[in-house]
This record gives structure tokens, C-alpha cells and sequence, in this order.
């Protein structure tokens, strides 16, 4: 018995060749951009960071000097600074950064403290600020919530500490506040002959 052998044309060959080429790039492409665009679907709004709104200003007045910025800490257990330190003398009127319900009013270990819950699920907190309003009660973006008292940990002089979180517990995420006026700005730093194009920390 003969058997025969059918072999393809080159025609044909170049055609299977250049239509593989073309499937291995679009599916390359699809895996170099699924990534970020299912990681922007699954972001929650309790984890999407604020953005600057009109709806949001300084809770003091005059605009305040930032003393400490925002450090957050590169594990949950791990030390950092949750917040913003605004310089402000004591007995300065503290401010409803926005609109929004007093969420708490009163201590957290020994420190007044007034937090206030916004309608998107962010609550901004205020401290050391002993309180004018009570719990429940709604406020307006600059209405007063209380007077600064000295003796925040980390200032020398009187201070405010404004934090902006979603969530509480081990579940909460905190933001720099100052986000939430669109104050955030990128620094970019100059390279150095010896750096070898690598970015440098402070």
C-alpha cells in the first residue's frame, strides 16, 4: 500500500505563521492591560481614595501651616502618622472640613476627639478639639465643631490632627486629608551621575 504525503503550500504555511504572530500579540496585549482595568472594577468606594471637591475645605481659618504630613505606616501594626498636623493656636475654632453627621463627640484615651461621618461612607476626625455639637447632629462644611486645646503628641506648639479614613478597626483605610482639597502634590527629585537612573528616598 502507498501512502502520500500531502504537504502545504508555502502560501499556506505563511498564512498559519502570520495568524498565530497575530493571536500571541492581542493576547499579550489583553494580559498587559487586564490588570489594572480589573483592578479598577473591583476597587470599592470604601477603598477608592477621596479627590479634591468643592465640597471639602480647611477645617481652620486662616488656611494653616502644615506642620507634619501625611506618613502612613508600611504595615497596619507598624507606627506612622495617619493624619495631617495644621498649626493653629490653642482655643482656635476647629471647622466641619464638609458636610456631613457628627459621628462621635468626646474622648478616645484621655484626648477630645470629634469625628464626622460624610455621605460618601468617609469620616474625617479632629483632634485634640474639645466639642461644641453633640453626636447625631448635622453640620455644614464650615461650621465650627469645637475649640483646639495644646497637647498633641509631635507639636511643640498647639496643633490640629486631621485624619480622613473609610472603615474602622482593622478594616479601616486611611487617606491623606489634604487630598480632599486637592493639595497633593508629586515631587519629583533629580537623579545623580552615581544614582544609576535609581530614584532616591528621603
Amino acid at each position: 500500500m502507498t501512502s502520500t504525503v500531502r504537504l502545504e503550500s508555502p502560501i499556506v504555511y505563511r498564512m498559519r505563521f502570520w495568524w498565530a504572530l497575530v493571536r500571541a500579540a492581542v493576547l499579550l496585549t489583553v494580559l498587559a492591560t487586564a490588570p489594572p482595568f480589573l483592578a479598577e472594577l473591583s476597587a470599592s468606594p470604601a477603598h477608592a481614595a477621596p479627590r479634591g471637591s468643592a465640597d471639602f475645605g480647611w477645617p481652620l481659618t486662616p488656611t494653616p501651616a502644615v506642620v507634619k504630613g501625611f506618613d502612613p505606616p508600611g504595615e497596619r501594626w507598624l507606627p506612622g502618622h495617619r493624619g495631617v498636623d495644621l498649626a493653629a493656636p490653642a482655643g482656635a475654632v476647629v471647622r466641619a472640613a464638609g458636610r456631613g453627621v457628627i459621628n462621635f463627640a468626646g474622648t478616645v484615651g484621655g484626648k477630645p476627639v470629634v469625628s464626622i461621618r460624610h455621605s460618601d461612607g468617609l469620616l474625617t476626625t479632629y483632634e485634640p478639639v474639645t466639642a461644641s455639637i453633640r453626636s447625631g447632629q448635622p453640620v455644614n462644611r464650615g461650621a465650627p465643631i469645637g475649640t483646639l486645646v495644646a497637647g498633641h503628641a509631635g507639636c511643640s506648639t498647639p496643633c490640629l490632627h486631621w485624619g480622613a479614613r473609610r472603615g474602622a478597626g482593622a478594616s479601616a483605610v486611611y487617606f491623606d486629608p489634604l487630598a480632599l482639597l486637592g493639595q497633593i502634590q508629586v515631587r519629583l527629585k533629580p537623579i545623580a551621575p552615581e544614582d544609576h537612573g535609581e530614584p532616591q528616598e528621603d
